[in-house]
């Protein structure tokens, strides 16, 4: 018994307790332990394995979210009596949102390139920033981008289906905020905030405070590279809304003409897209032409050719433009200097600050006609960027031409086909009253009720659609088909309650 009582006596000693006991009993009596005061005695072992603890509830809070005991999943029916703010994504006011949604990522597109129309040669030659159409398309950008934040919020706080209850076709909704967050995030989260990074609206807006010669050159040069970074992100993030739209409505279009002019739409973007960005390497060849020259002669400056608030006033700018014949080699009819494609736009004159309408119509006819034609009437220059934009249209316009024509012919197709599909009946019904030699006015009995029953049911075989619904819907669409018959007997049910019919 004293060799244990010795043991534990030893234990003691060791133990924190004992250790602060001892120090009460000696010259730091005065040292009492207050955490937050810093009085405490330091354990370098303890505050690390602290540390240590804290850190692995961090992380076991990130890996196991909603530690209240809140349910995580629940049915779509049942989704009503939580409130957590969280949508079914079945409802109709998603579904509304994602075409409204897929709508502005449509206008997006065909925005985003307006930007490329801000680079002009002004009338003084030199290239400058068409300002009022700047200001008109950044503010037209940032309205786009705000709607499509919302759709960003409502991914936040859509449900989803889990994917261990598909197996069993229960179908419950996952409705914990964090595990939404995060399936979000490691999806199209990132792809959606780089689309909404607002670069273009920065460019412009730093050129409009600073209106410089070289701001012009550096916002010329930034904006081609920010539009066409943002341009593939912008684009894809439409192929998501599609697909919530294929899962919540069922289909995405209903009638073949809406398939028709969707694919349209899409070639007709790709023109306008084609024709902004002509218009902009049409700038650039002028500007390149421009500096060629410009080494080339003496007295010449770079910062000449790029509009500066400081050339209205400096007489050396005005006596060497009024001398220089720079840009007479450069307007397009000189053969010092080869166009190219780009050739049309000087000659056209769209590249002045002229009239916006009339400038993006006829740059939109050049890229339409060009990718229906693959450009076929190209005659390029052997500048390498110039070959590799027509060898671009050329795959482009086969891609896309080839879309149009397949899809197109696939739709307006399914319109015609029940009326095919009667076209044959009625052949095949001739071929067999006139194999059995019925008689005349049997086959015109025969006719005319083809005729009424393509009017009534338009090639749909009602009994078999009839017979996949349930009981009481089969009982709900007999009602509605046969009690305006039944009404016009009159004699035998004329009193009876329209509840007994």
């Amino acid at each position: 018994m004293d060799r244990h009582r010795e043991d534990f006596k030893r234990l003691d000693e060791f133990s924190p307790r004992s250790s602060v006991q001892s120090e009460i009993g000696g010259r730091s009596s005065l040292r009492f332990s207050m955490p937050g005061f810093g009085y405490d005695s330091f354990n370098p072992l303890r505050s690390f394995m602290s540390g240590l603890r804290k850190s692995s509830g961090r992380l076991k809070s990130l890996r196991h979210p909603n530690p209240s005991g809140a349910p995580k999943t629940a049915f779509a029916e049942d989704l009503k009596s939580f409130k957590k703010n969280i949508f079914d994504p079945q409802q109709k006011f998603l579904l509304r949102m994602n075409r409204f949604f897929f709508l502005s990522c449509i206008f997006a597109v065909a925005v985003d390139p307006l930007f490329f129309f801000l680079p002009v040669i002004d009338n003084s030659n030199c290239i400058g920033i068409d300002k009022k159409l700047a200001v008109t398309s950044t503010v037209v950008r940032t309205i786009i981008d705000s709607v499509y934040l919302i759709r960003v919020f409502l991914q936040f706080r859509t449900a989803y289906v889990a994917p261990s209850s598909r197996v069993f076709g229960s179908g419950e909704l996952v409705i914990d905020p964090t595990l939404i967050a995060m399936r979000y995030i490691k999806s199209y989260f990132v792809m959606d905030f780089f689309a909404l990074l607002p670069l273009p609206q920065i460019v412009v807006w730093r050129y409009l405070h600073s209106s410089d010669g070289p701001d012009v050159l550096a916002t010329k040069d930034a904006l081609v590279w920010v539009v066409l970074c943002q341009y593939i992100p912008r684009l894809l993030r439409i192929f998501p809304v599609t697909k919530d739209l294929k899962r919540t409505a069922g289909v995405f279009i209903e009638t073949a003409w809406a398939g028709a002019g969707y694919y349209l739409l899409w070639f007709m973007l790709a023109g306008h897209n084609v024709g902004t960005l002509w218009y902009f390497l049409s700038i650039e060849r002028e500007d390149s032409c421009w500096l060629v020259n410009c080494h080339a002669t003496d007295g010449c400056e770079p910062t000449y050719l790029y509009c500066s608030e400081n050339h209205a006033s400096s007489d050396k700018y005005k006596n060497w433009s009024m001398s220089t014949p720079i840009f007479n080699k450069c307007n397009g009819t000189d053969d010092s200097f080869n166009f190219g494609i780009y050739q049309q736009a000087l000659v056209s004159g769209i590249l002045g600050p002229g009239n916006f309408v009339s400038k993006s119509c006829y740059c939109f006819w050049w890229g339409l006609q060009n990718l229906s034609t693959l450009g076929q009437g190209f005659v390029t220059s052997t500048y390498p960027w110039e070959v590799l934009f027509s060898i671009a249209i050329c795959i482009l316009g086969l891609i896309l031409f080839a879309l149009l024509i397949g899809n197109m012919q696939t739709y307006l197709q399914s319109v015609a086909i029940r009326l095919e599909e009667m076209r044959v009946k009625k052949r095949d019904a001739e071929q067999w009253m006139h194999h059995r030699s019925l008689p005349p006015d049997i086959r015109e009995r025969v006719r005319r009720y083809e005729r009424y029953r393509w009017l009534e049911t338009r090639g749909v075989d009602e009994e078999n659609l009839v017979q996949t619904l349930p009981k009481d819907l089969r009982r709900d669409i007999k009602r509605h088909l046969c009690l305006g018959l039944v009404k016009r007997v009159g004699y035998i049910f004329g009193q009876v309650s329209l509840k007994f019919l």
